[in-house]
């Protein structure tokens, strides 16, 4: 199985990478941006650099869904999975169109309320995955598998 990971630094790449007893043994890669602090956790990795500001910004949508589109029909993986941000959208949208599964994990921060990255891909994702029973009643066919923390 070959996994993508797909975030913007900071929390959403952190909260992508404690997941790393499930993607340590797999074939995989990372799309983030290319900043210290995902270059120094992402060290021995492969990663794909995606272009920021991405939220709310039409030139880097546009720009990340070309980078998307190049990088998915080259990589092919079967799962993609993100805890956001923007960045997210593309990759989901191209992934689906290119046969991937999809996963997305709404940020811990978020209790009751969505973000607007989770508003946009819920409706295509194979799995919708919550950390607050909350957030159950924004996304009703959400999971809830607790805290990653």
């Amino acid at each position: 199985m070959k996994v993508c990971l797909v975030g913007s630094s900071g929390g959403h790449l952190t909260h992508l990478y404690m997941l790393k007893p499930f993607w340590e043994n797999k074939d995989r890669f990372w799309v983030t941006f290319d900043k210290e602090d995902a270059r120094s956790l992402l060290i021995d990795e492969k990663v794909y650099p995606c272009y920021y500001p991405t939220n709310r910004s039409i030139k880097g949508l546009i720009k990340n869904t070309i980078l998307a589109w190049k990088i998915l029909r080259r990589e092919k993986p079967d799962l993609i999975i993100s805890s956001g941000a923007a960045v997210a959208v593309p990759f989901f949208y191209i992934g689906k169109l290119l046969g991937s599964k999809l996963i997305y994990i709404e940020v811990f921060d978020r209790i009751d309320k969505p973000t607007m990255t989770g508003k946009l891909v819920y409706p295509i994702v194979d799995k919708f995955v919550v950390e607050w029973e909350e957030l159950k009643q924004v996304y009703p066919k959400a999971v809830n598998l607790g805290s990653i923390f």
